[in-house]
């Protein structure tokens, strides 16, 4: 919350707002070149980890990606 809050206010000095649409966690381990991505916000809900990982992928060819609903 403290994160979008301050994202929110920086957009809107830029005459722009955001929305949050879930939230998550993730497990990186770069050492083995790993991300997970899991869980969910307490007071946003679940975030769509599957756009998160696609998005993760992109940015990170070399890496393993996945992803689970479980978790907190």
């Amino acid at each position: 919350a403290d994160l979008l809050e301050r994202t929110a206010e920086e957009l809107a000095r830029h005459g722009l707002s955001c929305e949050c649409l879930g939230g998550g966690r993730l497990s990186h381990r770069p050492e083995e070149r790993k991300i997970h991505v899991y869980g969910y916000s307490v007071g946003f809900g679940r975030a769509d980890h599957a756009v998160t990982t696609e998005k993760l992928k992109a940015e990170y060819p070399d890496y393993e990606i996945t992803w689970a609903d479980e978790g907190y």
